[in-house]
């Protein structure tokens, strides 16, 4: 640590450059999506002078596409909705509640995080296969069915997200709204959770992504009923190459950026407003 009071900790420019490049050469493989997106052929390959927009055309006029993009819209709002209300209600009960008991609960709801992806799916499968005769509507190959694993995988994602938020939350404002007349429900909804919106809205959002671009779990519990857009992807991948899967992968490339330049944005534009105020 530099003991010069006027220093700072900003990297060198060899330091940088070195940084960039790094950046740079792992993204050169995504860069090579975009002209292939763009090829006339009915295969991967390089456009040579025939630039043509079909394949985004296909994406918008193949009932086949619109029906994965739809479904997997779907399950992803309904999986990160019922993820987000679980880790926001579990996450409740931990920061209120710290016992034995409490420990063991969360390390059970965590276990999805640190087990592998293809262990997890093979639970889900056996499980959902069971409860085909019993439950159809939540069973293998079916949407109910496919939320509910997505839930499952989602939910510690979520849980640790929205613990990172409740975390900053002085547990000595809960107690002056108690010791105000505040009951238990009042406290939670008028002091606690507007304090935690971000925290909340940020798990929901990873809920949604992780749901969204799931393909591990997905491939173990569903057939031919239920096809979401990355198993779309994947069959076309392993049948035919379809050239339309460089197409919509550039265009979720594209709204990912627009989405973190939408983040730094926002978080540039707070810090203005905190350091006026300040």
């Amino acid at each position: 640590m530099s003991t010069n009071p006027n220093s700072t900790d900003k990297p060198g420019r060899v330091s940088a450059a070195i940084v960039y490049a790094t950046i740079v050469f792992l993204l050169m493989p995504l860069l090579a999506i975009v002209p292939v997106s763009f090829t006339g052929t009915r295969y991967l390959s390089m456009p040579k002078g025939n630039w043509s927009l079909r394949h985004y055309e296909a994406l918008l006029t193949n009932p086949v596409w619109l029906d994965s993009i739809k479904l997997s819209l779907g399950i992803a709002l309904a999986s990160a909705a019922i993820s987000t209300v679980l880790a926001v209600m579990f996450g409740l009960g931990l920061w209120y509640v710290r016992n034995r008991f409490s420990t063991m609960l969360a390390a059970l709801v965590f276990l999805p995080m640190v087990m592998p992806p293809v262990v997890s799916a093979i639970i889900l499968y056996f499980f959902e296969t069971s409860l085909i005769d019993v439950a159809p509507w939540i069973g293998f190959d079916s949407v109910g069915g496919v939320i509910l694993a997505h839930v499952v995988v989602a939910t510690p994602f979520a849980l640790v997200t929205f613990m990172v938020s409740l975390s900053q939350i002085d547990k000595r404002i809960d107690m002056a709204a108690r010791g105000l007349g505040a009951s238990l429900w009042q406290s939670i909804f008028w002091v606690i959770l507007p304090n935690a919106k971000f925290g909340i809205i940020s798990a929901a959002f990873f809920a949604f992504i992780l749901s969204w671009e799931e393909i591990s779990v997905t491939l173990f519990i569903t057939s031919f009923n239920v096809v979401t857009l990355p198993r779309q992807m994947w069959n076309g991948m392993r049948d035919n190459v379809d050239p339309a899967i460089a197409a919509i992968s550039v265009i979720l490339i594209s709204l990912t950026v627009i989405g973190i330049l939408c983040r730094d944005l926002w978080r540039w534009q707070r810090t203005r407003v905190v350091a006026k105020a300040a």
